[in-house]
């Protein structure tokens, strides 16, 4: 046996040693290159993070408090006035983010305080609120483990249609080289982990369950949705995926009363599960439905149809070329299984002009595409196709995997020394150059700075 039968012998403990790895890296970075004043979550993570210690702590969600605490202001300046100005109808700071992550963070979170009162029981006077690093840290590690559960249940879902060698090989590889390494070792305290494993869950119950139509089946399809909403909103949009498994049941010959059913029961159940952020939505803008960033933020009648996907401004398919390679596979997924291969290209579909109608379709700062990472069970569906009707030998498999692997690492490598201020070494990568070839470029110049200095 050779390395290259490693993945398809033990996909679960390969998984779980490259999430391992990515844990020990985000810890190794907050302690030798921590952030000033001790704060480890920024951007999006800060407002997941609020929400988790206001509710813990405050028992309410009134941001105030923990933004000046986290920011590490005594008052407010030019650039945190929002935090006081910026109120909703309810009287509360503004919030825009989904509360999922935070509730998925809560476990660890929860153990780290009861860890922590209980140690300061023994005298070790370590602060019990909730602003401390080793709360903060919860976060970063429960990502890390959402990303790597969500792969292995990636994994799962491609192995109920195909064999173990395609299925780990294209789960691992599609993780790897996507937006999706970035967002499980750099930034795991962003949603896109927690997307990652809900999404994933989802897929794993609707491929596995597709020749059982129960009315079981789809309440928990519909607990699934709700659940991954929770995550990120736009997530919801896998109700969209029931829709096309009703109607290919009523081809099927299925009662429209049944089919009428199964429907309205997974939508109610989808509902019930995203209770909390109808009740996060409605204590902060006094309503259960709400778009906090404002009715702009979604322009429907222009998309960004080919931007969000051929740009260098973060395109899908130009920063990470491995999904264009993925949704070539969802030709042989068809000729494998048509429901499931109808219903992955409707997802992505829907998912591809959600994402292209959002304001700024580029998605802020962002290594790649980062809110297409949904779709990661789907496309990891469409590169095991692909190599199952390929059918490579293990070696030009594996030569093939890792080219994808190290052009996305070097790509990784430029991003991350820009944005640590190594500008003059490493350019942003935008425009042709800059996106495709200065990533060869930049490992060199950043070993000469090194001896350099």
């Amino acid at each position: 046996m050779t390395l290259a039968h490693l993945p398809e012998r033990w996909p679960g403990r390969i998984i779980a040693a490259i999430a391992l790895a990515f844990a020990t890296a985000y810890v190794s970075s907050v302690i030798f290159l921590p952030k000033p004043g001790g704060r480890m979550l920024i951007g999006d993570a800060l407002h997941h993070y609020v929400q988790l210690r206001s509710l813990v702590f405050d028992r309410d969600l009134q941001f105030q408090n923990e933004y000046m605490r986290m920011y590490g202001i005594e008052r407010p300046d030019p650039e945190t006035r929002w935090i006081f100005i910026d109120l909703t109808e309810t009287g509360h700071v503004r919030n825009v983010m989904p509360v999922g992550p935070a509730l998925l963070w809560a476990p660890a979170f929860l153990l780290t305080t009861l860890a922590v009162w209980i140690a300061n029981l023994f005298g070790a006077a370590y602060p019990l609120d909730g602003y401390g690093r080793l709360f903060q840290v919860t976060a970063g590690l429960t990502g890390t483990a959402a990303a790597g559960l969500g792969v292995w249940l990636s994994y799962r879902g491609c192995n109920a249609l195909f064999a173990a060698r395609w299925s780990a090989w294209a789960s691992l590889t599609l993780w790897l080289s996507s937006s999706a390494v970035y967002y499980s070792v750099i930034s795991p305290t962003y949603s896109h982990a927690a997307s990652l494993l809900a999404t994933s869950a989802f897929w794993l119950v609707f491929v596995k369950t597709r020749s059982q139509p129960t009315l079981a089946r789809y309440v928990t399809l519909g607990a699934l949705i709700g659940a991954a909403a929770l995550m990120r909103w736009q997530d919801a949009v896998l109700s969209f995926v029931v829709m096309v498994d009703l109607l290919w049941r009523l081809r099927q010959g299925i009662p429209w009363g049944r089919a009428i059913g199964w429907g309205v029961s997974s939508a109610a159940m989808a509902a019930i599960v995203f209770t909390p952020q109808f009740l996060v939505w409605q204590t902060l803008y006094g309503r259960v439905l709400a778009i906090p960033q404002g009715s702009g933020f979604m322009q429907w009648s222009q998309p960004a149809l080919i931007a969000v996907l051929f740009s260098t401004w973060r395109g899908l398919l130009t920063w990470t070329p491995i999904v264009a390679v993925a949704l070539a596979g969802f030709v042989p997924l068809f000729k494998r299984d048509a429901l499931v291969a109808s219903a992955a290209l409707v997802f992505f579909v829907i998912s591809w002009y959600v994402n292209a109608a959002v304001a700024d379709w580029w998605a802020g700062e962002a290594f790649g595409s980062r809110r297409f990472i949904s779709c990661f069970p789907v496309f990891a569906l469409g590169l095991a196709a692909l190599l199952d009707r390929w059918s490579p030998s293990l070696r030009p498999l594996a030569a093939t995997s890792a080219a994808f692997v190290s052009y996305t690492f070097l790509l990784l490598l430029q991003y991350q020394a820009f944005m640590k201020g190594l500008r003059d070494i490493a350019p942003y990568p935008q425009g042709w150059y800059e996106l495709w070839l200065a990533r060869f470029r930049v490992p060199v110049d950043l070993a000469l700075w090194w001896l350099r200095t």
